[in-house]
């Protein structure tokens, strides 16, 4: 086994090096061993090893940040006051067509 000698630096945002580092600690994986597969990985396939796109469907609360929920708020508050929105029939109507 090679030993490990280089240093990584890499800033990220305290919520998701928490987050991660939570799910991290319950698979009793360490960080270090994630980010040595990830660079293996970019490694034997030439690439970024997972797909990278826009989600189709929009995030459910309990999957954002505050400051990715509260952006969605204020965005729907200003198409409101835009007066942008649709009816309570129209918006039922659309979910029970599958929008």
């Amino acid at each position: 086994m090679a030993v490990k000698t280089a240093n990584v630096l890499a800033r990220v945002e305290p919520d998701v090096k928490e987050q991660a580092e939570t799910i991290l600690a319950k698979l009793g994986v360490p960080a270090s061993t994630v980010i040595n597969m990830l660079y293996k990985q970019i490694i034997m396939t030439r690439s970024i090893p997972f797909s990278l796109s826009v989600p189709a469907a929009p995030l459910a609360r309990d999957e954002m940040d505050t400051a990715a929920f509260n952006a969605m708020m204020m965005e729907g508050l200003s198409q409101a006051k835009a007066g942008k929105g649709v009816s309570l029939d129209d918006a039922f109507s659309a979910l029970e067509q599958g929008v």
